[in-house]
């Protein structure tokens, strides 16, 4: 097991350079000079030259693009042209209402998905199956911003129920941070849940119909032994698949889902800095969130291996 991990965060290294490079490329190629950004309206030529050479923007990108890897070989993300502190305490602080937005979706889309896809499986060609698979439709059809204003209005305004906005930490209170979170959550849940019920559906029909699932309603076992112990475990491979894939979509939902409701994580940071041309800050905050994401995959990876050992030699 140790070598196998030891291989995949081996094999992560490539991407995140890959990564790291695309990004600064990018941002450094979109129109637009952070230096009028910091001077301000009135500045003449000679003001924006004078910034221009203080942050180096002035020299060719090449030069440019090997301070950075200097500087991130050194877990130096740089320093934040417009927020006057380090890039790394600007994306950390913030990462955690990130995290918690996306975990707690992954978690909601994952059991909510799972569920009715299972439903969906052993009611196969009835109303219920086709009504879990039109829930599944609505879901990934409905977009999120539009959802998240609806559940603001219904829930934050006309009940008075939940927040309309804002972050309590999990560590300052537990059922604040649920609070604050579970209108967020759960807008970007459903967006996503579509996915997985339907990948759920159709992985369980697969395994429902092997004969060792006959084999075992043969031997008395009760239908949820069945169902949950023996066929969802042997159907588990394509869900966690789908579900890794997700922890990116859900990652980059994120950004809206932030702006919705006023949230003060890595998307609406990164929203700020685009706007206000803080390449330094855009190109960490991706960087982190690409990390997140390699790991979220390596993880995926040792859960194949826990469901089925024989992934560990192919790998």
């Amino acid at each position: 097991m140790t070598a196998f991990i030891f291989r995949r965060l081996l094999s992560a290294i490539p991407v995140l350079i890959i990564v790291s490079l695309v990004t600064f490329m990018i941002m450094w190629l979109v129109p637009g000079d952070v230096s009028a950004e910091i001077a301000g309206t009135d500045a003449t030529p000679e003001d924006l030259a004078a910034i221009r050479e203080r942050l180096g923007l002035d020299r060719p990108i090449w030069e440019r693009a090997l301070a950075w890897y200097a500087a991130l070989a050194k877990g130096d993300l740089g320093y934040s042209y417009l927020l006057n502190r380090s890039v790394a305490d600007a994306v950390l602080e913030r990462l955690p209402v990130t995290l918690s937005l996306a975990g707690l979706a992954l978690v909601l889309a994952t059991v909510m998905g799972v569920l009715l896809g299972i439903f969906a499986a052993i009611r196969h060609n009835t109303i219920f199956d086709q009504g879990a698979m039109v829930t599944a439709l609505l879901g990934l059809s409905i977009p999120d911003f539009w959802f998240g204003i609806v559940l603001i209005i219904f829930f934050g305004v006309w009940l008075g129920w939940l927040p309309t906005g804002g972050f309590v930490p999990f560590s300052e209170d537990p059922a604040g941070w649920l609070r604050s979170m579970i209108l967020p959550a759960f807008t970007l849940a459903v967006t996503q849940m579509g996915v997985i019920a339907r990948m759920t559906r159709s992985a369980m029909l697969d395994v429902l119909n092997q004969d060792y699932i006959r084999t075992a309603r043969a031997k008395g076992m009760t239908s949820g032994t069945v169902i949950f112990v023996h066929a969802l475990r042997n159907a588990m491979i394509p869900i966690v698949t789908v579900v890794g894939v997700l922890t990116g979509v859900l990652l980059s939902g994120a950004v809206v889902i932030e702006m919705v409701y006023s949230l003060p994580g890595v998307g609406r940071l990164i929203v700020g800095a685009i706007q206000r041309r803080d390449f330094p800050i855009i190109q960490g905050g991706l960087l982190i969130t690409a990390c997140v994401f390699v790991f979220v995959n390596i993880l995926v990876d040792i859960i194949y291996v826990w469901i089925d050992p024989r992934v560990r030699d192919e790998g």
